[in-house]
């Protein structure tokens, strides 16, 4: 892609609120509004560590953010997998404005070498996730 937003960089790299029938599941519909991302990153040569490192660095805090979840490809030393789930799609968008998130993309870019997949979804639940009820 030619623009690098967080979405690219993390995954590649609702307005109202968010009900469900209880934390962790999908309402009666299978509607929740929420929207997640899986991508894979490739890192360059020997970075995927400080790449991960900047990917964790200050994730805590971001409003809307269910799930922020980084993974090392243990089939690949240079790929990261990262899991996203957000109340919507408009509070990732939103993320894209918050100084550390725009820190991480500037300090990050270099250590790229390229995105393998991405992927969105629409969550509907699950454990771990931080919900509003």
């Amino acid at each position: 892609m030619v623009h690098l937003s967080r979405r690219t960089f993390v995954a590649t790299a609702a307005a109202g609120t968010v009900v469900l029938a209880a934390p962790g599941r999908a309402s009666l519909s299978g509607e929740s509004g929420m929207y997640g991302l899986i991508g894979k990153i490739r890192a360059v040569a020997g970075q995927r560590d400080a790449l991960i490192a900047i990917l964790l660095d200050g994730v805590s805090g971001m409003p809307g953010c269910l799930s922020y979840v980084v993974a090392q490809d243990p089939a690949d030393a240079d790929a990261i997998w990262v899991t996203e789930v957000w109340e919507s799609q408009a509070s990732h968008k939103a993320s894209l404005s918050i100084p550390s998130v725009k820190d991480a993309i500037s300090r990050g870019k270099p250590l790229i070498a390229g995105f393998d997949q991405h992927i969105e979804t629409a969550p509907v639940g699950g454990h771990g996730m931080q919900v509003a009820a």
